[in-house]
């Protein structure tokens, strides 16, 4: 937890009282010991939905397919979604749960690699109004050129998990030896997203850390 947690979970009884048919998919995801977005990023995802009505999303990383459900349900019926996983346990998972909760003509799960499947989408030259990435951390900084490529101009990139429980702000001789890369890599993409003339970004702290991403259209060498 990036922000104490006692204020966290203040906010979130304040805030947030998603509905019983996700509570009951979040509830099945962490019994099964699968990771799901905190509370406090469950609301801003459902926040940024809500106002901007996105026509199509992206989601890359759909673990059990809670996170798909909840874009569902904030997005709107009219939205239509694309998630990419590629671990076969998760795959069976994401597809019970859409077909559970009726969700199977408006999320489409594509199953592969996230780092070739991007590629495909770039050559089929798929376009998305919003994208939500929440894969391996330490691909983020390949998956950025196509994802790029993929959101329409003025799209919303969100990024989950970008602090690591804080600590992205240790001194790399700080972490553990098996822990130096993907550190490495989050604070080199955490440079990259909020300095590139490509993107307009803001980094907050809810969660384990997101940053928010606007498409700026600008394509000059950086």
């Amino acid at each position: 937890m990036v922000i104490d947690e006692r204020l966290s979970e203040y906010i979130d009884l304040l805030s947030w009282d998603i509905p019983g048919y996700l509570q009951e998919a979040e509830n099945n995801a962490l019994m099964a010991e699968v990771p799901v977005i905190k509370r406090s990023v469950q609301t801003l995802l459902a926040f940024l939905l809500k106002i901007n009505k996105p026509e199509s999303v992206l989601e890359i990383g759909t673990a059990t397919g809670f996170s798909s459900l909840l874009i569902s349900e904030y997005a709107g019926s009219g939205t239509t979604i694309d998630t990419i996983e590629k671990v076969p346990a998760r795959i069976k998972g994401a597809k019970e749960n859409f077909k559970k909760y009726n969700k199977e003509s408006q999320i489409n799960l594509i199953e592969g690699d996230a780092n070739e499947v991007l590629k495909r989408l770039v050559e089929q030259e798929k376009e998305y109004s919003f994208i939500f990435m929440d894969a391996a951390k330490g691909q983020y900084m390949n998956f950025i050129e196509p994802v790029y490529k993929l959101l329409s101009t003025g799209g919303i990139l969100v990024t989950d998990n970008v602090l690591q429980n804080g600590d992205v702000l240790q001194s790399r001789y700080a972490i553990t030896r098996r822990d130096r890369t993907i550190h490495g890599r989050m604070r080199k993409y955490l440079y990259y997203i909020s300095h590139s003339v490509k993107w307009n970004t803001i980094i907050l702290p809810a969660g384990d850390g997101v940053t928010i991403s606007v498409k700026n259209g600008s394509m000059d060498s950086e």
